[in-house]
């Protein structure tokens, strides 16, 4: 009996595909129809729609094709019900015996799926707090898969570290919370968890590349970011700075597509900062040398006449910058049928750098596919290979070419360079660094994941998957002599390697039931393990006979240099389960919990435990709702409350450690070791306990849906380097001390207008973060790291320095000139409040907290207009009330005429220009870190405006083709703000030091065109 239902129901099936309908024999046929159904954008046949004649039960299903074929009663006219997951549904009039069929991709409903960890749900019936990235953000970016987060998700706070090609991007999901471990999120990439830590041999000069800058961004099908502990807590020890899940395209069930796209734009530097020209910068000497040594006159750098016949002088960032161009090639394959789904692409990726002799290049290929083997067993294949190229600007060049005295020359008059700035202070000329220094990195990675899963039960499903990502990284370095760096050494030649290997193995059993068509349930059970190890070789020489052979010949020369090697290991194995059961789709329970064993941490500390606890309530599924839902469609409030941890705080931390050493006994040079780390058995995790608790609500059928979150999340026994008696031979010793808490609101609003002609859809989020110090090591009110101080009670961030008070006058040096710092105060001198009451302004005593580089809120706003054929979509974003430590401007107003300065210069304090704001020229200034060069780093931009137009389909038809879609984009292209630097959206990463700008490659803008053809 039970053979025969089988039969019966394959006999069905195959029905159904090949769009077949059952209908009444007997009745009369009145009309017969045969019909398509394509993508409204793409124009590619859609297969497995389901089209119906309203007002009857006969309907048809479209085959691979696309096509679709009925026989009915029916007379025409008469109207189709079509519809198909993933697209809007629509209703046809049929006139005739063909119809083709359009529909429109409806991305709220692509994007009700959630990828969690371990598994995937509906956002209906989601009880964390998680969020996916719009499709239109996903397409925004080429760069970085890490670029599609800024404005585009709640809470997410995304700041470049560097406009360098290639380099990485600072990401804090509802604040940071360590201070000295890692911040960053973690990523999984198809199922494979990473963290995404600079990985360089240590040769190199500059920013390192982003080691995530492997990961083709087109590839990438959807980004869902975990953030409360709900969400994380299944990641245990890697969850507290948040989770941002990747998953890559994958094929489908229908005919093979071949899809290339092309784009090709320019860049250029957004912003520069105003500096001297020849005749500003040889009168701001003048002044300098005359306010030290007045008996000398005021022209002891040059005469007037000299002056006048300067002209502008070297524009050192003008010689520097230049339009960089930026180039993208995307082909890819893809397709299958109900056994075997692939996809298939390749990727180049060049661009070049806004600065000269400074470029990326990515070169990449992915596999993806997922075979039905038998009824019960499924297989799955990930797998990227990806070789990066980066030519990376050499450290301290931005602040070369700022520095640079206008009035110097990049060449002698013999042709050769220009050594060095002619004045007191030294540095190098950055075009001849630019021109002749190589700094170069090439990175090879291999990501992949296999999976296999087998239904043990008809509700439960055994997978074990297996997973490695290997990178092999290659730095190479030469100073030539014929610039200043590598004079001394007469050339200096340095390559290094680093390689890491981590493999990962997952096993995981799910079951899944419904119950009296009620109660639903899905257990999640698992052990998992992760390996990785790190290993790194660094060579040089200097002495070189000739620059010629660069570093490729080390043993040129006569001078080697000590070698250096290394390797690293970690271990972690996690046990962890999960438990989903909702009632009547009403009432939603999660619990969770997950246990990690860590090699990073103390011999007593090395298992941590994450639980976890959602619940949600889905109002608008109550009977007593039904009166308002014509209104508001949907309603559903959740809270969840748990722990998760952090381990990213480097190997062998809890370890005592031993560093070899050189000692000269005599003539002999011997090697020892010398102890350079206590031991701590008791080292553990910091733990993060999160609550959070939001609000879902749809109106008017979805087309207005709006997302309130409010979280606490409280970071404790946080990982800090305390001070230690020095009885034991150590001056501090990595310990678990201390509170951080971060709590705030987050608000999404989308909105989903128009017709099947219009549409018009749009995306803003806006959050409010607080970020406080509760407690610090010791008992300890403050811990003081330069112009940063962390205090009890005050954010991490927070700038510690002086407050300034005017300009000292002539009349007022008797009075005021004990707030000058100086032991002999001059008029034009700045002032400086006296913070303790002493009576006089020290730098040592008179410090406050000067502001913070906590935003007080961060927004994102998208939109997406379509018209026909015709798509405009539009992102801004901003940052408000964040500071940042302008350290460009700090070293430009010193006004020492020893190198280039500010404009503000031209308005510096003189006997005759007595300026209340702008201090005196002078030879020898003290720099004193104030609140004059903490600026305010709000920021409105329009992130990204791209227009397309898809060609009608009639002309691709012509073309051999199945869709042409043309389109120009704009990136960064306008910025509103005060901020006086290359650019507000800036910090150097750290927890301890964030917002910090100085000599940081710029941020650029871009102008591209493209095209994406379908075969």
């Amino acid at each position: 009996m039970k053979n025969n239902i089988n039969i019966l129901l394959w006999i069905s099936i195959l029905l159904i595909s090949t769009g077949i309908n059952a209908q009444n024999t007997q009745a009369t046929i009145n009309s017969t129809l045969n019909g398509t159904v394509i993508d409204q954008v793409t124009n590619q046949p859609i297969p497995g729609v389901n089209i119906q004649i309203k007002g009857t039960t006969h309907s048809a299903v479209t085959d691979l094709d696309g096509k679709f074929y009925f026989q009915t009663g029916q007379k025409f006219p008469y109207i189709l019900i079509v519809s198909y997951i993933g697209y809007v549904t629509a209703e046809i009039t049929a006139n005739t015996d063909f119809v083709q069929i359009s529909l429109k991709e409806d991305r709220k409903e692509l994007d009700e799926l959630v990828i969690i960890g371990y598994g995937s749900t509906t956002k209906k019936d989601y009880t964390g707090a998680a969020e996916t990235v719009s499709s239109t953000a996903l397409k925004a970016t080429q760069r970085t898969l890490e670029s599609s987060l800024q404005g585009s998700v709640a809470g997410v706070n995304v700041t470049q570290t560097s406009g360098q090609p290639g380099a990485g991007l600072s990401i804090r999901i509802r604040g940071g919370s360590s201070i000295q471990g890692g911040n960053e999120p973690l990523y999984v990439v198809d199922g494979f968890p990473l963290y995404n830590s600079d990985f360089t041999a240590g040769v190199l000069s500059g920013t390192p590349t982003n080691p995530l800058s492997s990961i083709n961004p087109a590839d990438i099908e959807s980004i869902t970011v975990l953030k409360d502990a709900s969400s994380t807590a299944i990641y245990g020890s890697r969850g507290a700075n948040g989770v941002v899940i990747i998953t890559t395209k994958k094929g489908s069930a229908s005919a093979m597509t071949v899809n290339y796209d092309f784009t090709i734009g320019q860049q250029e530097v957004r912003n520069k900062v105003d500096v001297l020209d020849a005749k500003g910068f040889a009168r701001l000497r003048n002044a300098a040398l005359y306010d030290t040594n007045p008996a000398l006159g005021p022209n002891q750098y040059l005469t007037d006449a000299q002056i006048a016949a300067l002209g502008k002088g070297v524009d050192w960032q003008e010689e520097a910058f230049q339009k960089g161009l930026v180039q993208n090639h995307q082909l890819s394959v893809s397709g299958g049928n109900n056994q075997t789904k692939y996809a298939v692409s390749g990727n180049y990726y060049n661009q070049e750098g806004i600065i000269k002799n400074t470029g990326f290049e990515r070169l990449s290929g992915r596999v993806n596919l997922t075979s039905k083997i038998s009824s019960k067993a499924r297989f799955g294949l990930n797998l990227t290979i990806a070789e990066t190229k980066s030519k990376v600007a050499p450290a301290g060049l931005i602040t070369s070419l700022l520095s640079m005295p206008p009035t110097a020359t990049i060449y002698e008059s013999d042709g050769s360079y220009t050594l060095r700035n002619p004045f007191e202070n030294i540095f190098a000329n950055p075009i001849a660094t630019l021109n002749e220094r190589k700094n170069e990195a090439i990175t090879d990675r291999i990501l992949g994941t296999i999976y296999g899963e087998y239904d043990i039960l008809k509700n439960l499903v055994f997978k074990v998957s297996f997973g490695t990502d290997l990178i092999f990284n290659k730095e190479k370095s030469y100073l030539p002599s014929s610039i200043y760096e590598g004079l001394i050494t007469n050339g200096e030649g340095r390559i290094g390697t680093a390689d890491s290997r981590t493999w990962l193995n997952e096993n995981t059993l799910t079951y899944s039931k419904v119950f009296a068509e009620k109660h639903s349930l899905n257990v999640l059970a698992g052990y998992t393990q992760q390996n990785s190890t790190r290993e790194f070789v660094t060579a040089g020489s200097q002495q070189f006979v000739n620059d010629v052979t660069y570093y490729y010949s080390l043993q040129s020369g006569n001078v080697a240099l000590m070698p250096t090697s290394g390797e690293s290991t970690w271990a972690l194995n996690s046990y962890l389960s999960r438990v989903n059961y909702n009632y009547d789709s009403k009432y939603f329970l999660t619990a969770s919990l997950r246990a990690d064993g860590s090699s990073r941490f103390g011999k007593n500390n090395k298992w941590g435990y994450f639980p976890s606890f959602a619940a949600a309530w889905q109002i608008s599924n109550e009977d007593f709702f039904a009166p308002v839902k014509d209104v508001i469609n949907s309603l559903k409030i959740r809270t969840s409350y748990g722990a998760t941890g952090n381990q990213e705080i480097g190997e062998y931390q809890s370890l005592a450690t031993l560093s070899s050493v050189k000692y000269l006994f005599g003539d002999q040079i011997y090697t020892g070791f010398t102890p350079t780390r206590i031991s701590n058995d008791d080292l553990g995790w910091e733990l993060t306990n999160q609550f959070d608790a939001g609000v879902d609500v749809g109106f008017f059928n979805d087309k207005l849906n709006l997302t309130v979150d409010v979280y606490r999340k409280t970071t404790k026994d946080l990982l800090l380097a305390v001070q230690i008696p020095y009885t034991t031979g150590f001056t501090s010793s990595l310990q678990n001390f201390g509170t951080v808490q971060n709590q705030g609101i987050e608000l999404g609003i989308n909105t989903a207008l128009g017709n099947t002609a219009f549409s018009w859809t749009s995306n803003f989020n806006i959050s409010f973060n607080s970020n406080k110090i509760i407690a610090l090591g010791n008992d300890a009110e403050f811990y003081t790291f330069g112009n940063y101080i962390l205090r009890k009670g005050e954010s991490l961030g927070t700038f510690y320095g002086a407050v300034t008070d005017g300009i000292l006058q002539t009349a007022d040096i008797a009075t005021k000139g004990v707030f000058t710092g100086n032991a002999t105060p001059k008029a034009g001198d700045r002032l400086y409040k006296d913070i303790n009451g002493d009576g006089a302004f020290t730098t040592a005593a008179d410090r406050t907290s000067i502001g913070d580089a906590q935003p007080d809120f961060i927004f994102g706003f998208t939109n997406n207009f379509t018209y026909r054929g015709f798509e405009l979509s539009a992102l801004i974003n901003g940052s408000v009330g964040n500071k940042i430590l302008n350290g460009n401007a700090q070293a430009l107003e010193l006004y020492n005429g020893q190198q280039n300065a500010s404009t503000s210069a031209l308005d510096a304090w003189t006997p005759t220009n007595p300026s209340t704001t702008t201090p005196r020229a002078k030879l020898d200034p003290a720099p004193v870190f104030s609140n004059r060069f903490v600026e305010d780093g709000s920021f409105v931009r329009i992130k990204n405006i791209t227009f397309s137009y898809n060609l009608p389909k009639k002309i691709s038809e012509k073309l051999l083709l199945t869709s042409v879609k043309f389109r120009v984009v704009g990136e960064n292209l306008f910025t509103f703000t005060k901020y006086t630097g290359f650019d507000p959206e800036v910090t150097n990463g750290t927890t301890i030091s964030p917002g910090t700008d100085t000599g940081i490659y710029p941020a650029s803008k871009t102008i591209s065109g493209g095209l994406t053809v379908t075969f």
